[in-house]
């Protein structure tokens, strides 16, 4: 399959991407929707008229909601309540949706903890974050996701996924030593993988899946590391910007029917077998690995047994 390509790249904002889009009608989630990219992508799809919900850990989130409405003009944005570690707080969730959805947008994340923390089941969190909380929260919302009858589910992985494979023998570091960044990346290739299964899984009911590395942006997300980007200046990008692949990928019609793909920069990143020492290549090419259909169908069964 050709590589795609669009007409804008990193320095193109959410707001140029879904330019002229009309979402009116349209509902959207999008998980940790309340502050850096995901604030952004929220503000992009209300503002293109969609019905959306951001999910967050605690009902804090209200000004953010607030500032959504009052940029936009939109009152159809709604802040609910969502516990990634928590099954039952996903279970609830999910519970209480009524109707189609049209966007998923599996945003929320955390990065680097620096010491090993588990949830109440046992699992590495950063692990039960950035994946297996959404991997419950997309099956659980799957037929919500065919009602609308071509809905899109976009997941935020990172360049980080270049750090680290799922390590299937020892997902939760029970036996190996705990290291932030590896862990970080293990969590962020399982992100990616989900798209690739969610693609073949769910083609059938009108749904497409794509994963993208929304790239170096100073948010909240590198508290444990004391808000290093690690990138050259001219490698980072502004909220904005860093929000433009996933709006990309929720709402343009260049990409209809486009699914298991990973993206970076609004194109479809170039595979690679051996990670890139050089920090631009690093940024725009995706690990072999993190899209390979055999290692996505272990995971899912894997990610199934694990939810429950």
């Amino acid at each position: 399959m050709a590589r795609i390509v669009t007409p804008y790249g990193r320095h193109s904002t959410a707001a140029e991407v879904i330019d002229g889009i009309d979402l009116s009608g349209r509902r959207a989630i999008v998980t940790g929707g309340v502050s850096g990219i995901g604030l952004e992508t929220a503000r992009a799809l209300a503002g293109a008229g969609a019905q959306v919900t951001v999910t967050a850990r605690d009902d804090n989130a209200r000004q953010a909601v607030a500032d959504i409405v009052g940029s936009t003009g939109n009152p159809e944005v709604r802040v609910a309540r969502l516990e990634l570690t928590d099954v039952s707080s996903i279970r609830t969730f999910v519970d209480e949706w009524e109707g189609p959805l049209h966007i998923l947008v599996n945003n929320a994340g955390v990065m680097a903890l620096p010491e090993l923390r588990r949830t109440a089941q046992g699992w590495e969190e950063q692990f039960a974050v950035n994946h297996l909380g959404h991997h419950l929260l997309a099956v659980g919302l799957r037929d919500a996701l065919a009602r609308a009858e071509g809905a899109r589910v976009v997941s935020v992985s990172s360049s980080a996924h270049h750090l680290s494979p799922v390590v299937f023998d020892d997902i939760h570091y029970l036996s190996r030593p705990y290291h932030p960044q590896l862990a970080y990346g293990q969590a962020k290739t399982a992100v990616a993988l989900f798209a690739v299964g969610a693609a073949s899984r769910w083609a059938g009911l009108g749904i497409t899946a794509n994963a993208l590395n929304p790239g170096a942006i100073a948010t909240g997300l590198q508290q444990y590391i004391g808000g290093d980007l690690g990138v050259p200046a001219d490698l980072q990008k502004s909220p904005q910007q860093g929000a433009a692949t996933s709006v990309m990928l929720a709402t343009s019609p260049l990409l209809s029917h486009v699914s298991g793909r990973y993206f970076n920069d609004c194109a479809e990143a170039t595979p690679v077998t051996v990670q890139p020492t050089d920090e631009a290549e690093l940024a725009s090419s995706v690990a072999h690995y993190a899209i390979d259909p055999e290692q996505a169908d272990r995971l899912w069964r894997l990610s199934d047994q694990m939810v429950g």
